[in-house]
């Protein structure tokens, strides 16, 4: 479903696709930064066993990178929920990687009545610190070999950059207007090399149960950003992983989503 919109941030709906089974739990997810719906393809197959799937494309990448409105964290999280609306789809359970995590929040915030639980990996938002040259080549970038060498940058030392990312990548990187606007993005959420940060106070307010996932040598967003999280917050930190944890740990991730699906309390388990 793809859609555009002269309106306000709120009234855009965007490209989303949706897999597993129509009778589950819904869980929406919502890439990173320069990706699209297909960086959770590692986990569809173990979680659409169990739930119903949607993945939106936000404002400016993917399927939806021509829809009109804003592309700053905000207005996407108006624009999923606006697509959300026209899917019929009121009560969630919501997770994020990346930028998508700092959106997630923002729905959460937004709308804590309709958000069941929270699954954030790797999440942005949660200090200044951000590598931003990463980020900057990760959106220029458009041959195989210019994507690998970015999301090389993204792993812990020593770990490869996966090759199936690199297809779908590349493939979406045959837009050269996805380029343009991903090129711009970066700029935004870069500015000054640092990135905006959601207060740790609009954080606690949160009303769900949150479960928070970072790899130890995470070279984008430092692990140290997970320190004094919320009470009620449950985090994991993943040992010797990077940034890209839906490949560099995708067991966890999918046990966590899982555990979320469950309805059990995050802080009641070790997940």
């Amino acid at each position: 479903m793809t859609g555009r919109a002269a309106r306000a941030d709120a009234d855009i709906v965007l490209s989303a696709r949706r897999v597993g089974i129509e009778s589950g739990e819904t869980l929406v997810l919502l890439h990173g930064f320069g990706g699209s719906g297909h960086a959770f393809d590692p986990v569809l197959d173990d979680l659409g066993r169990f739930a119903r799937l949607v993945l939106p494309d936000l404002p400016g990448h993917g399927g939806s990178v021509e829809v009109g409105g804003k592309r700053h964290p905000r207005a996407g999280a108006d624009a999923v929920l606006s697509t959300l609306d026209r899917l019929g789809i009121e009560h969630f359970h919501l997770g994020g990687f990346s930028m998508g995590g700092a959106v997630a929040c923002l729905i959460a915030m937004k709308a804590p009545g309709r958000v069941k639980s929270l699954t954030l990996v790797a999440p942005g938002g949660f200090g200044p610190e951000i590598a931003a040259a990463t980020l900057r080549q990760f959106a220029r970038a458009r041959s195989r070999e210019e994507l690998r060498d970015a999301l090389s940058r993204m792993v812990a030392p020593g770990a490869e950059a996966p090759e199936t990312d690199l297809a779908a990548l590349e493939e979406e990187r045959r837009d050269q207007a996805l380029v343009g606007e991903l090129t711009a993005i970066a700029e935004m959420i870069t500015r000054d090399d640092r990135q905006g940060e959601l207060p740790r106070e609009s954080l606690a307010a949160i009303e769900c149960p949150v479960r928070v996932l970072w790899g130890t040598e995470d070279p984008v967003l430092p692990v140290t950003q997970s320190r004094d999280l919320p009470d009620g917050f449950a985090l994991r930190r993943i040992e010797g992983a990077g940034h890209m944890l839906l490949h560099e740990a995708r067991e966890v991730v999918t046990d966590a989503f899982l555990a979320a699906l469950s309805d059990e309390r995050a802080e009641d388990r070790a997940f």
